[in-house]
């Protein structure tokens, strides 16, 4: 019985105590069975998810790029004279492309062009040159000119506004 204690007790410190080899093989099956399922999961999306682009049409894909989508409207180049207090008078030229989702709504704004030149001019001719400083004057001047626009044709609505060209005299 003794010579028995002391084969377990061998057999026990080879494999790293009682339940030693048990639990080692145990966390190796479960990690296998996670990189197995992992990489099925894996090849299921790369292969799977393809196969459904063909089957979308580009114009009605919510995933297709804005670009696709857009249509740009250019505005005539405005040039108005800023708010000085000194003698000297500074100048602001300013090209603007409107975008918008489809030729369609540039057709429904043209007869509104008038007031969305003079909503843009007044507030154009109200501004410093220290207003327009560094990016963060841009996008102020992006955000209300844009909401101007918006407010001026009113049904339509102008996703963004993009500045092809901004020169300070």
């Amino acid at each position: 019985m003794a010579d028995e204690v002391e084969t377990d007790q061998e057999e026990g410190s080879e494999t790293g105590g009682r339940f030693g080899g048990k639990m080692k093989l145990i966390i190796i099956a479960v990690v296998v069975l996670l990189v197995l399922l992992g990489g099925g999961g894996a090849a299921y999306y790369f292969l799977f998810s393809g196969a459904s682009e063909d089957v979308i049409e580009p114009e009605n894909d919510p995933n297709a790029d804005p670009a696709s989508k857009a249509y740009f409207y250019d505005l005539p180049e405005m040039t108005v004279n800023l708010n000085s207090k000194n003698r000297r008078a500074q100048y602001l030229r300013i090209k603007v492309s409107l975008e918008m989702v489809s030729h369609e709504q540039a057709q429904k704004i043209e007869p509104f062009m008038p007031r969305v030149l003079d909503a843009f001019q007044v507030y154009l001719r109200e501004l410093r040159t220290a207003d327009l400083e560094g990016s963060a004057g841009l996008f102020r001047l992006k955000r209300e000119l844009l909401k101007r626009i918006n407010d001026s044709i009113y049904p339509v609505k102008v996703n963004d506004i993009l500045f092809r060209e901004i020169l300070i005299q």
